[in-house]
């Protein structure tokens, strides 16, 4: 990435930011917007924010019209052109009008989500990622969406029709529960969310075994290794006429992707196959959370360049404040290897031997 623009976005009524291609360090207090560049950057990458819940939080108060534009080099072209990225956001209303609250444009040509996602593509690791260990199912499925619509087309295709048939199948069977709806009109939703639900389920399943390969090559000793086990809900006809009657009472869809988690697991004495299993979110202490969590980082930074063969943009918001020496020596040694932009508080945790290789931008 070689440029941000922010106009109107969070705190930043004008913003300009020169990137190095290698690591680009911001510096600044609490509360000064670093977070604010982060997530403009991925909401170059994503078309969504990883903050907000309504898009007009990230319009800077006062202001209508809120914009976020970047170049980048396109990996796809032959001529390694670049590609101007802009988010257009709105409260919905311009100058009494209704208009959209989102426009994502390429070189100014208007996109959908889905073809807009995945020309940039970021890993982001933030001291909230604790709550891929201890937070609900939810943001745990949120990460895999997070990485697999990054680099899987057919993924991203197959969620939001997921997403589309799981809305219209809950209000069906909210009606079928009220007498207005009979059972037969579920047929076209059930197969929609079969077909799209298991496909969902391979790519997921392929993710986290990439995953467990790279956490156990990686592994501290033979003795010990992280293993992330695949929670699956799985959904098929047997399945889903299983709960048929719990469903319309419920008015939901209790079976599916929607329902998946997915449990990080410490395995001691695994080649004996005589150890003891800990559920992390139970039993860890803080600090192998921490080192669970860096592993899933540093394992799904390798999965993006194996599926694309492409290195992505690697984001820290402040980890190491949350790092102790030895894995801030780790998360260090790799940042090298692809562009990298790194927030912090105190300048003085980045060691200098690897302070010195960085542009240091003061904010």
């Amino acid at each position: 990435m070689k440029d941000l623009k922010l106009q109107d976005f969070r705190s930043y009524q004008q913003k300009n930011l020169q990137f190095s291609s290698q690591t680009t360090l911001l510096v600044g207090p609490n509360a000064v917007g670093k977070t604010n560049i982060l997530e403009a950057i991925v909401l170059l990458a994503t078309g969504k924010s990883f903050i907000a819940e309504k898009e007009a939080e990230m319009i800077r108060n006062g202001a209508e019209i809120g914009r976020v534009e970047g170049e980048i080099c396109d990996s796809d072209s032959e001529k390694k052109e670049n590609l101007r990225l802009s988010v257009v956001l709105t409260k919905g209303w311009l100058q009494g009008e209704k208009v959209s609250k989102k426009r994502l444009l390429v070189n100014g040509v208007a996109k959908r989500l889905m073809d807009f996602a995945g020309n940039l593509r970021v890993v982001l690791f933030q001291p909230e990622d604790l709550n891929l260990v201890l937070g609900s199912p939810s943001k745990r499925r949120d990460y895999l969406d997070f990485v697999l619509t990054q680099v899987d087309r057919e993924y991203y295709r197959c969620l939001l029709a997921y997403q589309n048939g799981l809305r219209r199948r809950n209000r069906l069977l909210m009606k079928i529960r009220e007498g207005e709806a009979s059972r037969t009109q579920l047929d076209f939703w059930d197969r929609l969310l079969i077909k799209n639900g298991q496909m969902i389920h391979l790519k997921r399943r392929e993710f986290l075994s990439f995953i467990n390969r790279q956490c156990q090559a990686a592994a501290i000793s033979q003795w010990q290794s992280l293993e992330v086990e695949y929670d699956d809900s799985l959904i098929s006809h047997e399945r889903l006429q299983k709960y048929a009657e719990a469903e319309v009472a419920a008015a939901a869809t209790l079976v599916g992707p929607h329902r998946d988690d997915i449990r990080i697991l410490n395995i001691k004495n695994k080649i004996s196959k005589i150890g003891e299993t800990r559920d992390l979110a139970i039993y860890g202490s803080r600090g192998e959370q921490r080192m669970a969590v860096l592993a899933l980082k540093l394992a799904e930074l390798a999965f993006i360049v194996a599926k694309t063969g492409e290195q992505p943009l690697l984001l820290l918001d402040d980890i190491f404040s949350e790092l102790d020496h030895e894995h801030r020596e780790q998360v260090l040694s790799v940042v090298n290897c692809q562009q990298t932009i790194i927030t912090t508080t105190d300048i003085h945790l980045v060691e200098l031997r690897f302070r010195n290789k960085m542009e240091i931008i003061p904010l």
